[in-house]
């Protein structure tokens, strides 16, 4: 049973877009996954290639240096790169940074900045998670003091993706701690020859291999006043709050394409595999596993798309950015758990796709808020 993979919110021009990134991602990040898994980072050539295409900040406005789209270009990127289960460049993450740039940078912030990133010269991370603190971002401990014509860093974040590779870090820090929530700010670090910075390892996690993850420290790390975001203290909490529907809604939007992926796996797997003679695909129990499947891709499908004109359209509440970060990481982990078990062994195995899609799933209901915290969010608007 083919599903139909039309969304409500593309076009002919969006579908145009779609052939150059599928293009890019099968010529340039496929062959070279396996050993960026390996590795532990894809590196910084791909980062600039993808740049010089014009293939990441695609929602970023032109006078920045982007692309001059809106969301749904980046939807583009992470549907295509999830359905084939690579997660290695994640420019969610480089654009959510970007976004934190746009919507609360200072112009010249927003100048010096996001034109390097959308060449790709400049990879973004966002430092919030800490060994202490990780929902709970009140509990931020990392210290930035005010000295002269200077902020100075002491603290350490961990889980940070794009940490390894990144050139220019956005770290939450308590500029007031005695403020709580309202005495968190966010400063700009620029990675390269920064005195006191300090990349850890890259962290060994059970999925998500090919991704740069790392742990992040500040011994007393020097930046300018003028690398505090927005330009004013105290406004770090508003501001990550203001962007989580966006980063919400990429992980339902990859969620959804990652299910997509593996159902048309598991149908191209099934027709070929043979038990007791007949293809594993004849069987009722597989017939009526890929119809459950297939019934929530497209119920899903509804939903997510739903929330993606709605984020193009500035009305996504954050309620149901929520709705589709949970329904969206909890369903995927259910599809690719079916999906696994129609291979049999084979699914087992870390070369078959469906079995990385499997042990990538599961960071999706942590990251992003857990989503335990997503029903909590989601209950206060009831």
């Amino acid at each position: 049973m083919p599903i139909d993979f039309h969304r409500s919110w593309s076009d002919e021009d969006l579908e145009l877009y779609r052939d150059n990134v599928v293009r890019f991602i099968e010529t340039e990040m496929l062959p070279h996954d396996e050993e960026a898994r390996k590795n532990g980072h894809v590196g910084h050539a791909i980062w600039r290639k993808a740049g010089e295409l014009g293939l990441i900040c695609a929602d970023i406005p032109e006078e920045y240096g982007g692309g001059g789209g809106d969301f749904r270009h980046e939807a583009v990127f992470y549907e295509e790169s999830a359905r084939r289960g690579l997660n290695g460049m994640s420019t969610s993450v480089h654009a959510i940074v970007a976004h934190y740039f746009l919507n609360h940078g200072t112009d010249a912030q927003k100048r010096e900045y996001l034109p390097r990133m959308a060449r790709g010269e400049l990879v973004g991370a966002i430092a919030m998670t800490e060994p202490g603190a990780g929902s709970d971002l009140q509990g931020v401990r990392t210290r930035a003091e005010r000295d002269g014509d200077d902020y100075v860093i002491n603290g350490s974040k961990t889980f940070i993706t794009n940490g390894f590779l990144a050139g220019v870090v956005l770290v939450v820090v308590k500029t007031d701690p005695k403020q709580g929530a309202k005495g968190t700010s966010i400063l700009i670090v620029e990675t390269e020859g920064c005195k006191g910075f300090r990349v850890g390892r890259v962290l060994d996690k059970i999925g998500m291999k090919a991704q740069d993850t790392s742990e992040l420290f500040f011994d007393g790390v020097r930046v300018p006043a003028a690398n505090l975001l927005g330009a004013q203290e105290g406004q770090g909490f508003f501001q990550l709050m203001s962007d989580l529907p966006y980063e919400r809604t990429i992980i339902g939007v990859s969620a959804l394409a990652t299910m997509e992926g593996a159902y048309e796996a598991t149908l191209g797997y099934v027709r070929d595999r043979k038990a007791f003679g007949k293809p594993i695909a004849d069987f009722q129990n597989t017939k009526f596993k890929l119809a459950e499947i297939a019934t929530q891709i497209k119920v899903g499908r509804a939903f997510i798309d739903r929330c993606v004109e709605d984020l193009v359209a500035g009305k996504l509440d954050t309620a149901t950015a929520s709705m589709a970060k949970l329904w969206g990481s909890e369903t995927q982990g259910r599809v690719v758990d079916e999906c696994l078990q129609l291979f049999g062994g084979y699914g087992f195995m870390s070369e078959y796709m469906v079995a990385r899609m499997y042990a990538d799933a599961r960071v999706q209901r942590i990251y992003g808020g857990t989503n335990e915290i997503m029903k909590e969010v989601i209950s206060r608007a009831l």
